[in-house]
């Protein structure tokens, strides 16, 4: 903790990565202007720190967090570098153009993490005095993480952090890399650290959870009411295999439970579905149902107990209002009638701002949806806006035309214009269902050799009219990606989502790993 002030003591500084960590779940490759639009979110809702991608890994990297460092307003910009002066140097190149910038480097503490670049201990902990000491002649705020803390020696996670305070480091995050530890285990190590080690009172210690035993957020809240003062976390729980720590968990459950929890964070969670939804559509993974506080059933009741509780007092099943995360508590249907405006309030009460232009596009589609439908919800407009993040008019492949024929009687045929690059190309093909067949049109438009790994169909709405969200996951050559879509014809969705990823698969060939 960087003070005894109490205030200071009860203020927790929220760190998101989804720009990074979140980016590197498999298949939720974001663009360019997609992190942007992200980052400008999370700016202005209140994070502290965001961490805007690893600058050393590609170009496309590099340019990202560079224009989120030009573009930010309030929140500290950080970019991760390893622990090596070339990735430093490329960190801080990006970073620089922010009003705050800092630099996050790390390496791997554990015994398992020592032995990939074959260090000694007192090897690696020279490494770390050098490029902490490093950082810090760049930049005055540094972080730096022993990767895999929780399954380091205590003696010699002690010794590194030590060098790492002395050389600099203004922030020690402690990362639970592989989702390891349990709560009393990790607010023990936060302790253990406090006491043992010098200087360990004039810094911010932060904690990042993953969640693969289910206890990330437990995890993070530990370590906080065990001195940690900063949270690294991402909307949704977006992250590597089970995830991170999510934001608005931590966030919302020391606003529910600040009598047991009296921490604050500058976070307006008013603006948490928005920010949920938007980070959906771009990384291509839904919020599953039952996840909590974005879920579409965290503020819903089914049972008739429930029920009856909920319309005397809705304080009875549900420990915070909907209006708490910025989710309309009203679910007014719009129909082939609604006009401009009332489609342009009814966005804005689910959380979109749209300009006159984009209002146009969207509206047009409003009213080609509304004459296929006899009522359109709240759900429809949220599926709507995310066809429309996903479809966009620059995308190089746009499905232009489709008609399929399909029944008992083999084959079923597709009839296919695909625009490439503003050409319109045209096939008909045929395959084992309408699907396939739309597929294998699409394929013979645009050769490539990625092999469809993931396709699930899910209903919006109720009723035979109701959209249908298709999602899909492809591979190529290790690059994974995923495309949504949705439309009131489930093959139409399906082509649009296949679609999708392979233009996420287009921006996913132009980035290269990091070498060294």
């Amino acid at each position: 903790m960087t003070s005894t002030d109490k205030s200071t003591q009860d203020r927790v500084m929220i760190f998101d990565t989804t720009l990074r960590d979140g980016e590197q779940s498999p298949g939720a490759t974001m663009s360019h202007n997609e992190k942007l639009e992200i980052a400008s979110l999370l700016d202005e809702m209140g994070v502290d720190i965001i961490e805007a991608g690893f600058p050393i890994a590609s170009e496309g990297d590099f340019e990202a967090v560079r224009e989120v460092a030009r573009q930010s307003k309030n929140a500290v910009i950080c970019g991760l570098a390893r622990a090596q002066l070339g990735d430093i140097d490329r960190c801080w190149e990006a970073v620089k153009h922010a009003a705050q910038p800092r630099i996050h480097t790390f390496i791997g503490t554990s015994p398992l993490h020592r032995a990939i670049p074959n260090l000694t201990m007192d090897e690696m902990a020279e490494r770390i005095h050098q490029t902490v000491s490093h950082a810090r002649n760049l930049c005055d705020n540094v972080q730096w993480s022993p990767m895999d803390a929780t399954r380091t020696e205590h003696d010699y996670l002690c010794r590194t952090v030590e060098i790492a305070i002395k050389a600099g480091a203004t922030t020690i995050n402690i990362p639970d890399t592989v989702g390891y530890t349990a709560p009393r285990e990790s607010a023990d190590l936060i302790r253990m650290l406090l006491e043992r080690v010098p200087g360990a009172d004039t810094i911010t210690f932060a904690t990042h959870c993953h969640n693969d035993l289910g206890m990330a957020t437990a995890n993070a809240l530990a370590a906080v009411e065990a001195g940690a003062r900063q949270i690294e976390c991402t909307i949704n729980g977006l992250g590597e295999r089970a995830g991170n720590t999510a934001l608005e968990e931590v966030v919302m459950a020391m606003k529910v439970r600040n009598d047991i929890m009296p921490y604050q964070t500058g976070i307006d969670t008013t603006k948490i579905m928005q920010i949920s939804r938007v980070v959906a559509t771009v990384s291509g993974f839904p919020v599953q149902f039952n996840k909590a506080i974005v879920g579409k059933n965290a503020f819903a009741h089914e049972s008739g107990i429930h029920q009856d509780g909920m319309l005397k007092n809705a304080e009875t099943f549900e420990i915070m209002r909907p209006s708490d995360i910025g989710l309309a508590e009203t679910n007014l249907v719009m129909g082939k009638h609604s006009g401009r405006a009332a489609l342009r309030s009814k966005l804005k009460d689910l959380g979109y701002e749209l300009g006159d232009n984009q209002l146009k596009d969207v509206f047009v589609r409003f009213k080609s949806l509304a004459d296929r439908k006899k009522e359109v919800f709240d759900d429809d407009l949220i599926a709507l806006m995310t066809d429309t993040s996903t479809n966009a008019a620059n995308d190089r492949l746009q499905v232009k035309f489709l008609r399929v024929v399909c029944g008992t009687e083999a084959p079923q045929t597709a009839d296919l214009i695909l625009t490439i690059d503003g050409v319109d190309h045209q096939v008909q093909a045929t395959g084992d269902g309408p699907v396939d067949a739309t597929f294998n049109a699409v394929k013979a438009l645009f050769s490539h050799t990625a092999s469809l790994q993931l396709y699930q169909v899910s209903a919006v709405t109720e009723g035979t009219d109701a959209q249908a969200t298709v999602s899909v996951r492809m591979e190529e050559d290790g690059k994974i990606v995923t495309g949504q879509s949705a439309d009131t014809d489930t093959v139409v969705a399906s082509a649009k989502a296949y679609v999708n990823a392979l233009n996420k698969l287009l921006v996913r060939r132009t980035k290269s790993a990091p070498k060294g």
